[in-house]
């Protein structure tokens, strides 16, 4: 960061803490207001600061991997971190892609671990995240609002945005979708039936098989024939 970039945003941090000593004075909407803009100037102070954004992600990263090995309270509370962490480099750049998919990925974690249904807040805030990070990028994270949509029986959603994910290039192999148990409400439905079958490789045909043991076959003659003369001869 630059001299004059620092010195700038001293000067804002300043004029938004006296903007938040004005609203914690003020009452009703004009105290609202003023707490707004105060966000605002603050989320402008955090603004393009590349370092800070990629050690909150890192740092996001760190915990979410962390969660997944611990269980019950535990586990709850480093998830939160890392949707914190994640949330605070968005806060810091708008455009950073892997916080808003793997804050999203954060939230469906903790909805799993909390066994809550697929209405819960938990998802609601996981789809914002992927809604996000397709914004971002398009398509990006359609499979995970697919698992989402799955999740709750909204098939027409679920389809388009396997199909966006798939005309953007997103999309997992099929075995992996078909051990994703995100999926299971769908994977009986013929829609999901004929978006699938496509993209699976069929089992090798057993010609193979079959020529092998005809190719094998005139040699064990040869061998039975072989045998039989020597026993022959061995009379003679």
């Amino acid at each position: 960061m630059s001299l004059l970039s620092s010195f700038t945003k001293k000067s804002k941090l300043s004029a938004t803490i006296k903007q938040t000593q004005q609203a914690r004075n003020s009452e009703g909407n004009t105290a609202d207001q003023l707490f707004k803009s105060a966000y605002a100037g603050y989320a402008e102070v955090l603004l393009d600061d590349p370092i800070r954004a990629d050690a909150l992600y890192n740092w996001g990263f760190a915990l979410l991997n962390q969660a997944k090995t611990k269980e019950g309270e535990v586990a709850e509370g480093i998830y939160q971190d890392a949707i914190n962490k994640f949330a605070f480099c968005l806060l810091i750049n708008p455009d950073y892609l892997g916080a808003a998919i793997n804050g999203g990925v954060a939230y469906m974690d903790l909805a799993r671990l909390k066994n809550v249904g697929a209405d819960d807040v938990l998802y609601t805030l996981a789809q914002q995240q992927f809604e996000t990070a397709n914004r971002i990028q398009a398509g990006t994270a359609s499979y995970n609002l697919a698992c989402i949509y799955a999740l709750r029986s909204d098939f027409d959603a679920c389809l388009q945005a396997l199909e966006n994910s798939r005309s953007r290039g997103s999309l997992p192999e099929a075995g992996d979708i078909l051990n994703d148990p995100d999926l299971d409400n769908v994977k009986g439905q013929d829609w999901f039936i004929a978006f699938i079958e496509p993209m699976v490789k069929p089992e090798p045909a057993p010609v193979e098989a079959a020529a092998a043991e005809e190719e094998a076959a005139p040699v064990g003659e040869e061998v039975a024939e072989a045998a039989a003369a020597e026993t022959a001869a061995g009379e003679k």
